[in-house]
């Protein structure tokens, strides 16, 4: 795979066709990783995810949200955020458009781990869930021989570049080896920001990447999606 896939590009008779009543929403972010992954990587990293589970499971593949909660990046060139309230209010009413449609359950495929008020959003609705949560990324770390674990590996680290490798080389800087960096401890981050713990934007050890590990982290989500799906609505 060369080419991330974005968006999806079916019609409105694939759609109907399929009559699923589950539909899958990526939501990304628009921030700094660094010098080494595009400001479009947490949105890449959902939609790979919710565009291969929707396949698998002849689910709809709803349009990713790509600008989020990034406030924790403001200091770098690029990072474009939006409010809290403003992610509820567009989930909302994404979530509405799609029932209208039929749909009984929504996943919301997050690749942002800023994103925190999505957990409330999910715990305030049936007919929403949230995936992959911490416990579907920490065994797929564990599945795919990851090194390192989420907190130390936070920000354009193992994880991140290992799925862009895998699903788009060229998008990732050539000098990813030699761009590890370590803050352990980050007591202030949410209230300083992320500069106070990194100049470079990066949180972790992007050298340990590979395309291997990339494709074996999406291979154990998928398999992990399955025990999530049994549990939605409109099953």
């Amino acid at each position: 795979m060369t080419n991330p896939d974005v968006i999806s590009t079916e019609t409105g008779p694939d759609v109907a066709l399929r009559g699923s009543k589950i539909a899958v929403l990526p939501i990304g972010s628009f921030e700094q990783h660094g010098d080494i992954l595009p400001l479009s990587t947490d949105t890449i990293v959902a939609t790979q995810i919710a565009s291969m589970v929707a396949r698998a499971n002849d689910l709809w593949l709803l349009p990713p949200i790509t600008v989020s909660c990034s406030q924790e990046h403001a200091d770098w060139a690029g990072t474009i955020s939006i409010p809290a309230a403003t992610l509820i209010r567009l989930v909302e009413d994404i979530a509405a458009s799609a029932r209208s449609q039929g749909v009984e359950h929504i996943v919301l495929v997050n690749g942002h781990g800023g994103n925190y008020v999505l957990q409330n959003v999910v715990q305030e609705a049936s007919d929403l869930s949230l995936f992959p949560g911490r416990s579907d990324w920490a065994a797929a770390r564990e599945v795919a021989g990851l090194e390192t674990n989420a907190h130390d590996d936070m920000h354009a680290g193992e994880l991140e570049v290992s799925i862009l490798l895998h699903c788009a080389p060229e998008l990732v800087g050539q000098d990813f080896k030699h761009r590890d960096h370590l803050a352990a401890s980050r007591p202030h981050l949410l209230t300083h920001g992320m500069r106070r713990y990194t100049e470079s934007g990066i949180i972790g050890s992007p050298s340990l990447a590979s395309a291997e590990k990339g494709a074996a982290l999406l291979d154990a989500l998928a398999t992990l999606f399955n025990d999530h799906l049994s549990g939605c609505s409109g099953v």
